[in-house]
């Protein structure tokens, strides 16, 4: 099995935002987190090749970056294709869109088994919706990018969709601000949700991975009329149903061994991912000194 990964300008090694202007390129083999993402991975898969492009040139010079991407995926003919994770960062974010896009684009002509975010949400939603209209809400990076209001016209151009960002559902998540009837994010929610209830929207898209853990929130204030569209739960079920369809299921049954790999801030990290989860559970978490390392 071959693979490839994109990474942006400071995994590769070049350096931080003074290096963001770095060109898109592409290593031969591993580079930085791919080494530790080889660890990972079977047998027979193979990392080939490390794709790279600094987060300014990749959103101030798409379609030299796409251009790029696109000659060397149709070259390498990978089977898989892993961009990020970008940790919620906007511009990286926004170029593993683009590398994912670029999956989309040639998934009939190679074989690249690929799962994203946005299709199945948007797939989801067009099943659900009755009166056509879609509200999205995500991350500043995800609403630019349009990527969900291209999916869902797709589907049925007649949809009216209304996309919206909310900058601060994150960070109130991950200061444990979630219960429902908290006032400080309630407050948010109202200003963000104003313009779907005006619209009328019946079917809301929940566009990160941090807003479901406010569902309640976001729900009781759209009313019980709005269906909510867990991005991160559609992508999930697809997933399992792409392994099943391909017998890439594993035997193994129970529970697996989890470790954590974090850069810094391992309380924060453990603090967070208690409330993403839901509970708290012992963590084997480990700090990266040197991302090359892993």
């Amino acid at each position: 099995m071959r693979v490839v990964h994109f990474i942006n300008q400071f995994f590769a090694g070049f350096g931080g935002e003074e290096q963001a202007d770095t060109p898109y390129g592409v290593f031969e083999g591993q580079k930085g987190p791919a080494a530790a993402l080889q660890k990972e991975l079977p047998a027979d898969a193979t990392v080939i090749a490390t794709m790279y492009c600094g987060d300014n040139f990749a959103s101030e010079h798409e379609d030299a970056f796409l251009a790029g991407a696109l000659k060397t995926l149709e070259e390498l003919k990978p089977d898989v294709i892993v961009a990020g994770p970008a940790f919620n960062a906007g511009r990286y974010g926004m170029a593993c869109g683009t590398v994912s896009s670029v999956a989309t684009e040639i998934e009939k002509e190679l074989p690249v088994s690929y799962i994203g975010v946005v299709k199945p949400a948007a797939s989801r939603a067009s099943e659900v919706t009755r009166n056509g209209k879609i509200g999205v809400i995500g991350t500043a990076a995800t609403i630019a990018s349009g990527s969900y209001k291209k999916e869902l016209c797709a589907i049925n151009p007649s949809f009216s969709v209304t996309a919206r960002s909310c900058p601060l559902f994150v960070p109130l998540v991950e200061a444990g601000f979630v219960e429902s009837g908290e006032p400080i994010t309630t407050l948010a929610a109202e200003r963000y949700l104003k313009d779907f209830a005006d619209e009328k929207v019946d079917t809301l898209i929940l566009g990160c991975t941090h807003y479901p853990i406010i569902s309640g929130i976001i729900k009781k204030i759209l009313g019980p009329d709005v269906t909510l569209i867990n991005a991160g739960h559609t992508a999930a079920t697809a997933a399992a149903a792409l392994l099943i369809e391909k017998n890439l299921l594993g035997e193994k049954s129970g529970n697996g061994d989890r470790r954590f790999f974090v850069s810094d801030m391992t309380q924060g990290f453990t603090d967070v991912s208690s409330i993403l989860l839901g509970r708290r559970f012992p963590m084997d978490i480990r700090v990266v000194g040197d991302v090359d390392t892993y």
